[in-house]
């Protein structure tokens, strides 16, 4: 019975130990960032590790008042293919904290 005790206890140290780490991950992955662009570099897209756009360029010769859709799909694609590496960031990180453990819901 006490063999048993002595297992949950470092267990629990494993889980405080990996929530300190989390927490920190997290501080550290709101100054991370990733770039995408697209349209061959005319629109750049910047995205933290928190998944938030905090750049967004784009080159003026991109800006063509008779074709604003295309525009906005230069914008598009550079703003999910940032998002998509942010994301790849963030699971990359967090898999080297967890070992690989899938634990939905963190980030």
């Amino acid at each position: 019975m006490m063999r048993g005790m002595g297992n949950m206890g470092k267990m629990m140290k494993q889980v405080q130990k990996m929530q300190k780490q989390m927490k920190k991950l997290q501080q550290e992955l709101e100054e991370k960032t990733v770039e995408a662009a697209a349209g061959g570099g005319a629109v750049k897209a910047v995205v933290n590790g928190k998944k938030e756009l905090v750049e967004l360029q784009i080159d003026p010769d991109a800006v063509d008042p008779d074709d604003v859709e295309m525009l906005q799909d230069l914008v598009m694609a550079a703003v999910n293919e940032a998002i998509r590496k942010a994301e790849e960031m963030v699971q990359s990180e967090l898999a080297k904290i967890t070992g690989g453990l899938n634990l939905p819901g963190i980030f």
